[in-house]
């Protein structure tokens, strides 16, 4: 493992501009995207593209990797799961990156015994970072995290290449289920690097300004969810 530890703003400031140049991030005022979460957005990012620019992903990977052993230590935990279906790609090469072992986690159970949703050699009270490659309100983390603790390990923490940053609930709630969040960049570094470089119109990020301020606000207004939804 050779890695380095850059700053953190670097490394957002960089992830961003890479999302920006291969387009994963998309903008849409006049149609909202409508996650499966409920929110209406003008905004979406499909981290799922960045498994197709090798040079790119292994950057983010190396990011990853130094985020982690930063703050979590060298020997914290004991393997790595990604969550079904976007977060196996980036379970996979930090696990190979950290020289861990990794399983994954599914939606929902398959087949019979603790176990039954993850895939996988879990033993007993094994320390896991859960990975996926982004969160929006947090909640997907929750139910993952869930999962595993239920299999019997142990989970204090999740890496996410992005985390949208917008919910002031997301944090507490992370809170309330003993979970620590990690990530490489959020909304507020790509608008800083759209506005930097002008990859879209002052009326397209003004908009997209105004549902980062407000996105519960702005989501209502068009059809979307109107509140923070209870977990189930």
């Amino acid at each position: 493992m050779n890695l380095s530890f850059p700053p953190q703003e670097t490394m957002s400031a960089m992830t961003a501009k890479m999302l920006l140049e291969i387009e994963a991030v998309r903008f849409r005022l006049d149609e909202p995207f409508r996650f499966t979460s409920g929110w209406a957005s003008p905004v979406y990012i499909d981290c799922r593209k960045l498994i197709s620019y090798p040079r790119i992903r292994q950057t983010l990977m190396d990011f990853g990797a130094s985020v982690i052993l930063r703050n979590i230590g060298f020997e914290s935990i004991d393997a790595v799961a990604g969550g079904e279906t976007a977060g196996i790609p980036f379970a996979a090469w930090l696990a190979d990156r950290l020289m861990l072992p990794m399983q994954y986690v599914r939606k929902k159970p398959k087949g019979f015994g603790r176990t039954a949703q993850i895939e996988g050699d879990l033993q007993e009270d094994t320390k896991i970072l859960l990975v996926e490659d982004l969160t929006t309100d947090g909640r997907s983390k929750i139910m993952f995290c869930n999962a595993l603790r239920q299999a019997g390990a142990e989970v204090t923490h999740t890496f996410v290449i992005f985390y949208y940053d917008i919910f002031s609930q997301t944090k507490q709630l992370l809170v309330d289920n003993n979970l620590s969040m990690l990530y490489l960049a959020t909304w507020w570094d790509v608008l800083a690097e759209s506005k930097k470089k002008r990859y879209f119109d002052r009326r397209t990020v003004d908009e997209v300004e105004r549902f980062l301020n407000n996105p519960i606000e702005w989501s209502a207004a068009r059809g979307g969810a109107t509140e923070f939804p209870e977990l189930s």
